[in-house]
């Protein structure tokens, strides 16, 4: 694993021992980072279920102001502190490490996150419960134009989503897993 382009370009990333995470591959992040190429510069972005912070490092690397990262996993967190330094990155970000509700309190009062990206373990329903929380408790992080990701298994339905308050932009399909492009629904609401 490696990041892709910018200022930290072809520095090679650390990841955690064991199947407790699973990086997104360089070709995935490398479509994703093409999709968002011209809106990343100066912005503040939020790496929930961080794993070894590769996808919040590129980020930073093309041009983030801030990224703050978050997993619950001790080991995972010390590979993100790592990787910050091997990249000189470290003054631009923040490490949390808790479990996901923990880091959503810990947030609020924070200023708005342009970006929250999250790829959470499969199959446990926590971006339901991640999305559904920032819709009831309006934090603080969150405004009508954050824009949420989530990478998804290929099986996922996403449809229910919406349900939460949120609005699907855009759904990108690779081989096994997908994004899911997502912003609150009321932010064409605010607009008008």
């Amino acid at each position: 694993m490696r990041v892709i382009a910018g200022k930290a370009r072809r520095l090679p990333l650390k990841t955690i021992a064991g199947d407790g995470t699973r990086p997104t591959t360089d070709r995935i992040k490398e479509t994703l980072f093409n999709i968002l190429q011209n809106d990343l510069y100066g912005i503040r972005f939020l790496d929930l279920f961080a794993g070894s912070g590769g996808i919040g490092i590129e980020a930073l690397s093309r041009g983030a102001a801030f990224a703050c990262f978050a997993d619950q996993n001790r080991a995972a967190a010390d590979c993100i502190r790592e990787n910050l330094r091997f990249t000189h990155l470290a003054g631009q970000a923040e490490v949390l490490c808790c479990d996901v509700r923990m880091a959503l309190e810990r947030l609020n009062g924070q200023p708005p996150y342009q970006i929250i990206f999250m790829d959470p373990p499969y199959g446990k329903g926590l971006e339901d419960e991640v999305l559904k929380a920032i819709a009831a408790k309006r934090p603080t992080f969150v405004d009508a134009q954050t824009l949420f990701i989530l990478e998804m298994e290929m099986e996922t339905d996403e449809m229910h989503l919406a349900d939460y308050g949120y609005e699907i932009l855009r759904v990108k399909e690779y081989k096994t897993n997908k994004h899911i492009f997502l912003i609150p629904a009321d932010s064409k609401e605010e607009e008008l």
